[in-house]
């Protein structure tokens, strides 16, 4: 006989309560026939847990009953709800798929086997491994997302169970070392909370985003909880008079209607934040912290509701969406519009029907709210549209890295609307280009695309799509194809991974040979603009992993590596810090360079070559100033008698920036200086002097003496400015270029 604990005792009624509130939530959906069938799942699984605990000392059982949970709040079909309770079983306890489908099933047994499968692969990194490291393990990461979103095609169950999954981790997290809390939250963040946004389970999106954003950012969010505690009776005796006043308007005239304070989640505050920041706001004048919803019965009285609320208070301009008349893609339908109540404060008010309000919460895990009710959910394949294109795609990419690159930016992040001139709508991500649209519409449109009008103008190639534009490709009949610049990502041509890729297809089947050779120039051209002298090219393609020279060279050729990825390895190797604070001193700080593995020792950077993060460097010992840092291939180094006064330095944690000299070479005419000046301002690149020399034939000389933030930044900046109309070479060069010059500013 088994002696229980007083806490195993309290545990067991913890999962009896669980359990009873789990079948409470089912019942109200469920015949109680397929109840039964989660009864039963609960059994079995009880006794295959039995005496497990988990990381925190709970009973196992209590992790799968959690997540059954998340799901009867989805009011998911008993299926669903039988494989969570049972999705843990195979991995933990020896059960085999094979006793699970005779015992519950084949239907049940193929959602326990999805779920399992999907969770031995991890999409985050492994145990010690830090996020600077991670490089070799994207195609890990890529290949696991690859296989949840082709789950995804075959049964969209299998997802909601994994995010439910995730979702109780996510609230048991604290138990975890802070190494893995970062991790786990980190790849919520970028993975799980986008998925549930674009499957529109906005009840499951908002939590993951919080409880990520806790253990992303943990000093903001408490500063950011105490905030918004402390204007919290403010907020609520506003929302109530504001609903006090609109409930008795649609009283008079007759209209039904539900009205509630809607509270925007600390996640979706703080993005508010950054975007009132932005335009020079502070916390304080952030005032529809709370906004609310009406809901009413039919799509009429949507309409109808908003006249109301109009007639009432003053709409802002600009700020009415009609979601209904143009669903998002993840089929949510509402009318958003933002009103100036009781003379000052700005409201936001949304209006829906009940039906349009279950989907928003639940998005189109509402299906099976339908199909347990024998009712036809006539827009659920609309609503998984996207689901069943990516699927498409992903059989064209030619890797699980750019797999990865079009879900992060073709799927997971906000859509516009155009249309085609024959008034077809084309949903694309948020700053797509006229390219893409051409690329979206038929990739042979899209390689012979010479220009693009939209709303009956001429536009750039580079042009930002809008809602509501209205765009025509101009194309040549003439055998032309794309040009390489399409694929660079700080030119702005293709924001979509689908036409990048297309792109990439069209270089890779020209010539082998010529492949080799373009790779080749633009190799010598990138080494050649960051100043770098690196002579063996066959250990760099080794860095990249190709098996020989002329494949890395091939590769970078038709487009497959971007010079600018070239930069990012130097720099990885050097260990250069990528994230720095944009506002940070031009002297480096203390920590910047390290002298045999020791940091806060005295160094300086050396004026005559200005070595920045990523760059091959030495330190020489002087007589009276510390330590001076230099590039290896410095001229002074190369030629120092005294080789023993040379010592080993590399780069260490820093948030400094660093003066850099280039020098552009350009056709002259006016305006240069000013597109030059506008594309260092948006790299948020500070210029420390500049001069210009003016030549016979019609070109100019400028020299820049800029800061930056390390070697990929500056590769970035080169290759923006390398866009600008006129240029004709540019590069990185010493201080002894420009002493002769006069500098303007």
């Amino acid at each position: 006989m088994l002696l229980y604990t007083k806490s195993i005792i309290l545990m067991l009624k913890q999962n009896n309560t669980s359990v009873n509130m789990l079948l409470e939530k089912a019942s109200k959906y469920l015949p109680p026939d397929k109840l039964e069938v989660v009864e039963e799942a609960y059994k079995f699984a009880e006794k295959a847990h039995q005496g497990q605990l988990r990381e925190s000392g709970e009973l196992y059982l209590e992790h799968p009953l959690q997540v059954a949970i998340s799901l009867a709040d989805l009011q998911l079909d008993a299926s669903a709800l039988a494989a969570a309770l049972l999705h843990d079983v195979l991995e933990d306890c020896s059960i085999t798929i094979a006793k699970i489908e005779t015992k519950f099933g084949s239907e049940i047994a193929k959602l326990v086997d999805g779920v399992t499968k999907l969770s031995q692969l991890s999409l985050q990194l492994p145990e010690g491994v830090s996020r600077k490291s991670s490089a070799a393990d994207s195609q890990q990461q890529a290949e696991s997302l690859r296989k949840m979103l082709v789950a995804m095609a075959e049964d969209l169950r299998v997802v909601f169970i994994k995010l439910a999954d995730r979702l109780h981790n996510m609230r048991t997290l604290a138990v975890l070392p802070p190494e893995r809390q970062v991790n786990i939250a980190r790849e919520t963040m970028d993975i799980y909370a986008p998925l549930a946004h674009r499957l529109g389970i906005w009840e499951l999106k908002w939590e993951l985003e919080d409880l990520a954003f806790r253990y992303l950012e943990p000093k903001k969010y408490s500063q950011l909880a105490k905030m918004v505690a402390g204007k919290r009776i403010e907020r609520e005796d506003f929302i109530a008079c504001v609903i006090e006043i609109l409930k008795n308007e649609f009283e008079r005239v007759g209209l039904k209607a539900e009205i509630s304070g809607r509270p925007k989640h600390l996640y979706s505050i703080n993005q508010k934040i950054q975007k009132y920041a932005a335009m020079g706001k502070q916390f304080n004048d952030i005032y529809d912290l709370f906004a609310l919803r009406v809901l009413v019965d039919t799509i009429p009285d949507c309409y109808n509701a908003v006249g109301i609320v109009h007639s009432l208070w003053h709409p802002a301009p600009g700020a009415f969406d009609d979601y209904i008349a143009n669903p998002k893609p993840n089929g949510y339908q509402s009318l958003h519009t933002v009103v100036m109540s009781l003379k000052t404060t700005p409201l936001e008010v949304q209006v829906r029907t009940k039906e349009m309000h279950y989907t928003s919460e639940y998005g189109v895990a509402a299906h099976w709210r339908y199909k347990e009710g024998k009712k036809e959910d006539l827009h659920f394949e609309e609503r998984i549209g996207w689901l069943r294109q990516l699927i498409d795609w992903h059989r064209e990419l030619s890797g699980t890295e750019e797999f990865l690159e079009s879900v992060k930016t073709d799927i997971f992040i906000d859509q516009v609307f155009v249309f085609t001139p024959k008034g077809e709508i084309k949903d694309l991500p948020k700053g797509a280009t006229p390219l893409d649209f051409a690329y979206r519409v038929h990739t042979e449109l899209g390689h012979h695309c010479i220009g693009a009008k939209v709303n009956n103008r001429m536009v750039p190639l580079d042009y930002q799509l809008n809602n509501g534009d209205v765009v025509e490709i101009i194309a040549t009949k003439r055998d032309k194809g794309p040009t390489r610049d399409w694929m660079s990502p700080y030119l702005g041509y293709v924001k979509t991974s689908h036409a990048r890729e297309k792109i990439r297809q069209w270089f890779k089947k020209q010539e082998r040979g010529d492949n080799i050779e373009h790779g080749r120039e633009l190799l010598d051209k990138e080494l050649k603009q960051l100043g770098l002298k690196y002579s063996d090219r066959e250990m760099l393609a080794n860095v990249f992993k190709y098996p020989s020279l002329d494949d890395f060279l091939a590769a970078i050729g038709y487009g497959g590596i971007s010079v600018q990825s070239i930069a990012l390895k130097l720099a990885l190797q050097q260990d250069q810090p990528h994230i720095i604070p944009e506002i940070t001193p031009s002297k480096p700080a203390k920590s910047a360079v390290q002298v045999l593995g020791v940091g806060d020792l005295l160094t300086n950077l050396a004026g005559c070559c200005h070595p920045v993060p990523g760059d091959h460097i030495v330190g020489y010992v002087t007589r009276s100033r510390g330590i001076t840092i230099h590039r290896r291939d410095c001229f002074n180094i190369v030629n120092e008698d005294e080789t023993e006064r040379l010592i080993e330095v590399e780069w260490g944690q820093t948030e400094a920036q660093y003066p850099v000299n280039i020098q552009v070479d350009a056709w002259d005419r006016v305006g240069l200086v000013r597109d030059f000046s506008t594309v260092i301002a948006e790299e948020k690149v500070n210029i420390l002097s500049m001069n210009v020399t003016e030549h016979d034939d019609h070109t100019t000389t400028l020299f820049f003496k800029l800061e930056i933030k390390g070697l990929e930044h500056l590769s970035r900046l080169l290759t923006r400015i390398g866009g600008v109309r006129g240029v004709l070479n540019i590069t990185r060069i010493g201080d002894e270029a420009t002493a002769k010059q006069k500098p303007l500013i």
